[in-house]
């Protein structure tokens, strides 16, 4: 399942970033609360997750996104919308 596989990748690129286990990391992980993140760590969030993934990710998306979980669902949902072309 695309989504198992996302959500392993974005663990191991949140334990690299933040300096966290990835065991430490659940879907309900909250990126600021959690982890710490400011807005410099989300840009560099978001760049790190385009070149995982080769997506390009609005910069707007990214306002509705506080836990892994969101992560998760919208490049799942990226990814499913390009093998869907």
């Amino acid at each position: 399942m695309i989504s198992e596989k996302v959500f392993e990748k974005v663990k191991s690129i949140l334990s690299e970033q933040f300096d966290v286990e990835e065991d430490n990391i659940t879907l309900e992980t909250e990126l600021v609360k959690n982890l710490g993140a400011d807005s410099l760590d989300i840009a560099d969030l978001i760049v790190t997750i385009e070149n995982e993934f080769d997506l390009e990710i609005k910069d707007y998306s990214m306002n509705d996104i506080h836990i892994v979980g969101d992560i998760v669902d919208y490049v799942s949902d990226l990814l499913n919308n390009d093998f869907d072309k």
